[in-house]
């Protein structure tokens, strides 16, 4: 328990210079004239300030009173240093290699060097850059800025969404996926979702299989079944969504913005809408396997989703 009645005094040695000590070296300071001050009891001083008596039996071991700089504290620094055990062409050849291979580590120069006869380990290359470095002997190589565009290479049309595209209005930026669907064992459908950003209006249509083709036919439906004019859409980088689909749009001059790789979350409002789809239409009815009842039946439930279901997000 620690026992508190007051302030300490304040050392009669910050007058002498103790001052210029620094904050660890005060407190310690500060523990002996409150051991001196209180009848030299270790137990009591141990108490106030909160350490333990190997604590201040060690510094009162060092404590000269008129030698105020042995209450700081000691360098932890060994003795005996371990002393490099490379020679001067091995540091060289290790520099010459690294500007050679700027990118290369000490792994890939250590077998370089075991090629040309150098009897060294990873560990010794590495304690030689890192001494390459202290001594400024190793340069930062000169980056050139390749600017990468990942995602459209080789499509004519599909482009990174600008940052300063403006999304006002029903139509100007509709969002598309695919959503795997097995009704049964063994069958796999592609469903086609859209939804508008603005609106939240959303058409469904299946396919067999998800291909430029089928969804060059579900744009056909997109266009027919939206009651604005469509002026952009926001697809991900799958292949469906190429090839003769990315040629559709531009011959219709639709704007088409593709995501970049691993970025599903730029077009959340349409995951969200395959989840809705799926928990309010797939999981509560009976659907056919037939992909053109199965279109009928989801067409009926596009109309109920999007002209009688109530929308939180649009009051």
């Amino acid at each position: 328990m620690r026992i508190v009645s007051g302030r300490p005094p304040r050392s009669r040695y910050l007058e002498r210079g103790a001052a210029e000590l620094s904050r660890e070296a005060q407190k310690r300071l500060l523990w002996f004239d409150y051991y001196r001050t209180h009848g030299r009891k270790v137990a009591l001083t141990c108490r106030y300030f909160g350490i333990s008596r190997q604590t201040f039996y060690r510094w009162q071991r060092r404590y000269d009173p008129q030698n105020l700089s042995t209450l700081e504290d000691r360098s932890h620094q060994p003795h005996r240093r371990r002393r490099p055990t490379w020679t001067a062409e091995q540091a060289e050849r290790v520099r010459s290699l690294r500007e050679q291979y700027p990118r290369w580590g000490k792994d890939k120069l250590a077998v370089l060097l075991r090629r040309e006869g150098w009897s060294v380990s990873v560990s010794m290359v590495g304690r030689i850059l890192t001494s390459l470095w202290r001594r400024g002997a190793l340069t930062t190589p000169v980056l050139f800025r390749v600017k990468r565009r990942r995602g459209t290479a080789g499509r004519p049309w599909a482009r990174r969404k600008p940052q300063d595209y403006a999304v006002e209005r029903p139509g100007d930026l509709v969002q598309l996926d695919t959503l795997d669907l097995r009704p049964s064992p063994g069958v796999v459908l592609k469903q086609f979702t859209a939804r508008d950003m603005i609106s939240r209006w959303d058409v469904l249509e299946v396919h067999r299989r998800a291909t430029s083709t089928a969804a060059t036919l579900f744009l056909d439906a997109l266009q027919r079944r939206l009651p604005f004019p469509l002026r952009a859409l926001q697809v991900d980088g799958g292949s469906e969504f190429a090839a003769v689909f990315e040629d559709a749009c531009r011959q219709r001059g639709l704007r088409l913005f593709v995501l970049p790789p691993r970025s599903p979350k730029l077009n959340g409002r349409v995951e969200r809408a395959n989840r809705t789809h799926l928990e309010e239409f797939y999981e509560v009815t009976p659907c056919s396997l037939s992909i053109a009842e199965l279109n009928r039946e989801l067409t009926a439930w596009e109309r109920i989703y999007n002209t009688v279901r109530p929308h939180q997000a649009l009051a």
